[in-house]
C-alpha cells in the first residue's frame, strides 16, 4: 500500500480502501469449502488481524511520514531517499515504523519481515540494502 501512496500521491484512507477493495474482487476461496464452521471462523479471525496489522503500518507511516524519512535519511549514507528505488524505499519505510513505533514487535523480527519482502519484491541487492539501513535505524532507536 505504501508503495501505491509513493506512487500515486493518494492518501492512507484513500489507498486502504482501494487495496482492500481490489482484493475482495479478484476472486478468493471457493464456496464450496468442506471446512467446518469454526475453522472458517478462526481463519476469518486472523485475517482480520492481519488486516488490522496492515492498516495499522500504513496509518502510522502516513501520520508520521516527516518523522520517518527523516530517520531514514539521517542513516542513509550515500544515498538520498528520492534515488532509492521504490521498493527498497517503502520497505524502509514499513520497518522504520516498526521499529520506531511499534516496540511490542522484536527488533529481529521486523528486520527479518522487511529482508523478506526485498527478497520477493526488491532487486538483487534490496535485501542487504534493507537490512542495513534499517539495522541502523534499529540500533539508533536502541540507543534512545
Amino acid at each position: 500500500m505504501l508503495y501505491q501512496m509513493d506512487v500515486s500521491g493518494a492518501d492512507a484512507e484513500h489507498t486502504i480502501r482501494l487495496f482492500w477493495s481490489s482484493l475482495s474482487t479478484s476472486g478468493g476461496g471457493s464456496s464450496d469449502d468442506a471446512r467446518d464452521d469454526s475453522a472458517a471462523k478462526q481463519e476469518l479471525q486472523e485475517l482480520t488481524r492481519e488486516r488490522e496489522f496492515a492498516d495499522a503500518l500504513v496509518r502510522g507511516y502516513d501520520e508520521r511520514k516527516t518523522e520517518i524519512d527523516d530517520k531514514i535519511r539521517s542513516v542513509s549514507r550515500h544515498w538520498r531517499l528520492e534515488r532509492m528505488a521504490r521498493v527498497d524505499r517503502n520497505i524502509i519505510r514499513l520497518g522504520a515504523y516498526e521499529l520506531l513505533h511499534m516496540k511490542d514487535v522484536p527488533r529481529r523480527v521486523t528486520l527479518n519481515e522487511a529482508v523478506e519482502l526485498a527478497k520477493r519484491f526488491g532487486n538483487e541487492e534490496s535485501p542487504a540494502f534493507v537490512n542495513g539501513v534499517l539495522d541502523r535505524i534499529g540500533e539508533d532507536s536502541a540507543k534512545e
